[in-house]
């Protein structure tokens, strides 16, 4: 069980001078940038910018040369593993969905909640009334009320996206990392994504890495530019969209 902080946070997650080095490369280089708790949080930028280093600089998969990465402002995130950091509420989505094709929407849904149990004793695991009312929260939350006894592998590409969305939700996280949610999606799915994660947060805090600029304006929240490992920018997308340094190294390409 999670413990409950004993007072709101001024940050869910402050990364202040990071610097990640590969053979003498810095994929990122004096990083630095806060989320609030609750906050919806763009983060784009080109190839190489350090998007994905970030990612698994915050959750634990990589340790940074140096700087801070704290969580909820007291946890050192750089003194625990990937699985302490995903256990104390950091869910990370990957650009490609990992649900189980074989097993339903609604048993992906409980797998999800099971902790360590494993995919066969879950399964005949009996789910408490609060269990069971949590899945079709989170069924109807991500809109697939009418999927729900659907074979995972039976989703479109968008509903995939979804599905595991809600598997990270069913893990009660304070802060959701999403990696290239819109990629493939009709852009009705797109539009249905982005309205998904505004009702997310709020809740939770959700920085989401993306390319497509449509999609981003969806979200209408705060966006940081990295380039070459820093922060280029920071602001509205209409404000970084504005900006002659962006303009040079991301949006005039």
């Amino acid at each position: 069980m999670k413990m409950i902080p004993k007072h709101i946070p001024q940050h869910i997650l402050y990364v202040d001078g990071v610097t990640k080095s590969f053979d003498g490369f810095k994929a990122l280089n004096d990083l630095s940038f806060t989320v609030k708790p609750g906050e919806l949080r763009a983060i784009i930028g080109p190839n190489g910018a350090g998007k994905t280093t970030m990612m698994d600089v915050i959750t634990g998969k990589l340790k940074p040369d140096v700087g801070d990465v704290f969580f909820r402002d007291s946890v050192d995130l750089t003194k625990h593993d990937e699985a302490e950091i995903a256990n104390m509420g950091i869910g990370r989505k990957f650009q490609k969905p990992t649900v189980i094709e074989s097993l339903t929407v609604f048993q992906n849904l409980e797998l999800a909640l099971s902790g360590n149990r494993g995919v066969f004793k879950s399964l005949f695991h009996k789910l408490s009334g609060e269990q069971r009312t949590q899945i079709d929260e989170v069924i109807e939350l991500v809109g697939l009320t009418e999927k729900r006894q659907e074979l995972g592998g039976a989703l479109s590409h968008g509903q995939k996206q979804w599905l595991e969305i809600g598997m990270l939700l069913n893990q009660d996280p304070d802060l959701l990392l999403v990696d290239e949610p819109a990629a493939g999606m009709t852009d009705h799915e797109t539009e249905l994504t982005a309205k998904l994660l505004r009702d997310i947060s709020g809740e939770h805090s959700v920085v989401v890495v993306e390319h497509d600029m449509e999609f981003i304006k969806a979200l209408d929240c705060p966006v940081t530019v990295l380039h070459e490992g820093y922060v280029l920018a920071e602001g509205t997308l209409e404000q970084v969209q504005a900006d002659d340094k962006v303009i040079e190294v991301y949006l005039g390409r």
